[in-house]
């Protein structure tokens, strides 16, 4: 699935996971939004260790790891985008107010 604006969506392929760690290729994604995901993983309480990483600039996508404290990690990672995903509503908003306040 596209946005209007040409991205595409962003995808999670799990590649390695165990008890408390997952590491996720991702797909159709860049710096923009893979280091606020990894701030956010940081600041969940559950979330031990979250780091990105490259195995090559060009050839490879990144990769993402998520060690937990305890839970599953992959909750950590929807519980992250749960959050974002409000903070970027509410950025629309906002955003639309000013265009609206402009015309």
């Amino acid at each position: 699935m596209g946005y209007g604006n040409g991205m595409k969506e962003i995808e999670f392929k799990v590649v390695d996971k165990g008890k408390d760690f997952i590491i996720y290729e991702v797909l159709n994604s860049d710096n923009t939004i893979l280091r606020p995901l990894m701030e956010e993983l940081l600041n969940d309480e559950m979330v031990k260790n979250a780091r990105y990483y490259m195995e090559h600039p060009y050839l490879s996508n990144p990769k993402i790891y998520i060690e937990v404290k305890q839970g599953k990690p992959q909750a950590a990672l929807k519980r992250t985008l749960r959050r974002m995903g409000k903070v970027f509503e509410v950025l629309d908003e906002e955003y639309r107010k000013l265009t609206a306040q402009k015309n």
